[in-house]
């Protein structure tokens, strides 16, 4: 979700479930150390619980920027090992190593002994080099050495201090498939995960991946621990409120549209105030109105008018009025 879920997509994504735990896009462990921290790890205060996801690969290195995000405030670091971007692996962090599972194992170590938080490990269930017709061959199935090498790594990165992982329950393809692909195209193996969980009883294990609706959620969570979403929530933050009330008897009712354009016109006004624009904020809150009537329309209004020069916060307050609901 790089460039996707920063501080002000959360705090949109808040105002649906009060529970949810969000993670930070991935920022990389050099950014932190050798760039501007306070302006990387800024959040607001509603965020909470929230999780810092760095990228790196350097013991030492990622113990610094788990530091930082301990005294940030942050409430979980975690390590993604499950990116399969062109743009990460050259930076040989990301999906890539998974297939170095020492070096990884000495970067959790390292981030366990540096904060005093809970360390989580971002995953796949295995990494593919291919390129060409060799793609299809490789990601077709999943066998058993494909098999022991995920319970291989899962085994030293627990062992190093990770209190749990979040397995995304596709293999990633470097080099051979754009990230868009890699979320579509290698098939989904919850039975992998499953199986996993059973190896690792006493380890946490969050799946990840196809997960659209709150009784698919409800199913997954009779054998695992914990359902990470992505572009789901994102692009139809609705269901993280169908999440809280499944889940949690006597959960409020749902946040109207309208009452959440009042809340994201507040905070707009204070970030606004602060020399923020207007597009960077109303730029998450396109998904607001799926699947419900005026919802292209709604999209149309705000993108429209948060590109106009001198648009201000009351944007959000004028486009809630013909879709009031």
């Amino acid at each position: 979700m790089m460039d996707w879920t920063d501080r002000h997509c959360r705090y949109f994504l808040r105002g649906f479930s009060p529970e949810v735990l969000l993670y930070t896009e991935m920022i990389t462990s050099a950014a932190i150390t050798r760039g501007d921290r306070a302006r990387l790890l800024a959040f607001d205060p509603e965020e909470h619980p929230v999780a810092l996801q760095l990228g790196g690969n350097e013991p030492r290195e990622l113990a610094v920027a788990a530091r930082a995000g301990e005294e940030a405030g942050y409430d979980e670091i975690n390590l993604n090992c499950g990116c399969p971007s062109d743009r990460v692996a050259s930076g040989a962090f990301g999906a890539c190593l998974m297939l170095e599972p020492v070096r990884v194992a000495d970067c959790v170590a390292a981030m366990c002994a540096a904060v005093h938080l809970p360390v989580t490990v971002k995953m796949r269930i295995g990494v593919v080099s291919a390129r060409g017709q060799a793609v299809q061959a490789a990601i077709a199935g999943f066998d058993d050495a494909d098999f022991t090498a995920l319970c291989q790594f899962t085994a030293q990165v627990h062992a190093a201090g990770a209190q749990a992982v979040i397995v995304h329950a596709r293999k990633a393809v470097l080099g051979g498939l754009s990230p868009k692909a890699n979320r579509e195209i290698p098939p989904l193996h919850y039975e992998v995960v499953r199986r996993l969980k059973r190896e690792f009883p006493a380890l946490p294990v969050v799946t990840n991946g196809g997960l659209r609706t709150a009784s698919q959620v409800q199913e997954a969570l009779a054998w695992c621990d914990g359902v990470m979403l992505g572009r789901e929530a994102y692009h139809r933050p609705q269901v993280l409120t169908e999440l809280q009330r499944a889940l949690t008897p006597g959960a409020a009712e749902p946040v109207s549209p309208r009452r959440m354009l009042e809340r994201m016109y507040r905070y707009a006004q204070r970030e606004l105030a602060r020399g923020e624009r207007l597009p960077v904020i109303t730029r998450h809150m396109l998904g607001l109105y799926a699947g419900q009537p005026g919802a292209r329309e709604f999209r149309r209004l705000l993108s429209e008018g948060a590109r106009r020069p001198g648009a201000a916060a009351e944007l959000l307050l004028e486009v809630a009025v013909p879709l009031a609901a």
